[in-house]
């Protein structure tokens, strides 16, 4: 693992990137992999920032396959953003090429390495702050989706089996459960008995998507507010981030992760469940967004949209609490029990979508009446 800015400079020096290092520090960022920025020094001066990223092998257990999908991916948008929608703002991130013109680099300590543009005037949020914010959240994944929905689905290797699939979720906290391998399920009993209650949902969009009511798609699998770029000065999104999870999927577990992450001020770990609600003026921000960019919905997916929040926080409960009973060995961790405050967050937060789901449903409805 890096450990000092030398070795992010060793990396560095692995892609085509134009100018002298200057420095190097670690962005402590996301659960998953590791992040460096670097800046460099051109000739005439200019100053121009890098972002460098080590693939997490123990997530990502071929990241080579991660790496081919999010080149695909990000060469068909930015082909479709400059040759079909004449639009030279960018919908993506752009990778630099290694030594040999690979998109990727081994670096310090091994592993897989990518760098992208960093992109200036622009930042990430964890919570939304305002409609404007939501909306141009939920806009810039329905355009992703968009863009992205005539890529076949065959093309897209599938890195995280199972991913988003809520009845094995369940399965497998059931399992943890039965074996409480750490003597930690009496701390959290009350967490498992809420998910056992709802045992009957978990499988409905599965059920849906075998039928064939549900498409399957290339999704980002990843939509928290937190994966947008947004311009500080106009509060317009510039660039959807964090492709790795990109894979095959449902559209509605996109939609329900944009949710889970915008319509509550809480953090993620907020450990004062009274902070936690549901903002519904956020929920139709995010729902006319996404909407708004999204040709390509089906019936079925516009039809189950407003239950899509509910589910997704369902599962991502289930995810923080099997990893708590597990020994946390999946998210990252800075403090005893954080998983478990995870999990309760997020629980909290179905429990207020269960009781507003109805004026959700009636909103979607509105407004897909009103693009008819």
């Amino acid at each position: 693992m890096i450990e000092n800015e030398s070795q992010i400079e060793e990396v560095a020096n692995e892609f085509a990137i134009a100018g002298e290092f200057i420095d190097g520090e670690e962005i402590d960022s996301g659960h998953i992999n590791a992040t460096f920025m670097g800046t460099f020094k051109r000739h005439d001066g200019a100053l121009n920032r890098y972002i460098f990223q080590r693939i997490n092998e123990n997530v990502f257990k071929d990241p080579l396959a991660v790496m081919r999908n999010v080149e695909m991916v990000t060469r068909h948008i930015n082909w479709k953003v400059m040759r079909v929608k004449r639009d030279i703002g960018g919908q993506t991130l752009n990778l630099y090429p290694a030594r040999g013109g690979r998109f990727y680099a081994t670096g310090a300590g091994g592993g897989i390495w990518r760098c992208y543009n960093f992109i200036e005037g622009c930042r990430t949020y964890e919570i939304v702050e305002n409609t404007r914010q939501a909306y141009q959240a939920a806009h810039a994944f329905g355009s992703f989706q968009d863009l992205v929905c005539d890529i076949p689905v065959a093309d897209i290797e599938e890195t995280i089996p199972d991913f988003h699939n809520t009845p094995k979720r369940y399965a497998r906290l059931m399992e943890v459960v039965a074996a409480d391998p750490h003597g930690r399920l009496a701390s959290a009993q009350a967490e498992v008995e809420f998910v056992k209650a709802r045992e009957g949902i978990v499988s409905r969009l599965i059920d849906l998507r075998d039928a064939g009511e549900l498409p399957e798609r290339i999704t980002h699998n990843d939509t928290k507010i937190n994966n947008v770029m947004i311009d500080t000065e106009s509060d317009e999104a510039v660039c959807v981030i964090d492709l790795d999870t990109v894979m095959p999927g449902l559209s509605l577990y996109d939609f329900g992760d944009l949710v889970r992450t915008a319509v509550s001020p809480a953090a993620e770990d907020e450990v004062d469940l009274s902070k936690v609600e549901l903002r519904m003026p956020m929920f139709e921000a995010l729902a006319e967004g996404y909407m708004d960019a999204c040709d390509c919905l089906c019936d079925a997916e516009i039809e189950n949209l407003a239950f899509a929040g509910r589910l997704i926080s369902l599962e991502i409960g289930i995810r923080f609490l099997a990893d708590y009973l597990e020994g946390d060995i999946y998210f990252k961790t800075h403090r005893d029990g954080h998983n478990l405050d995870r999990a309760r967050t997020q629980l909290k937060l179905v429990e207020l979508l269960e009781q507003n789901e109805s004026k959700m449903v009636e909103f979607v409805e509105r407004l897909a009446k009103a693009r008819r």
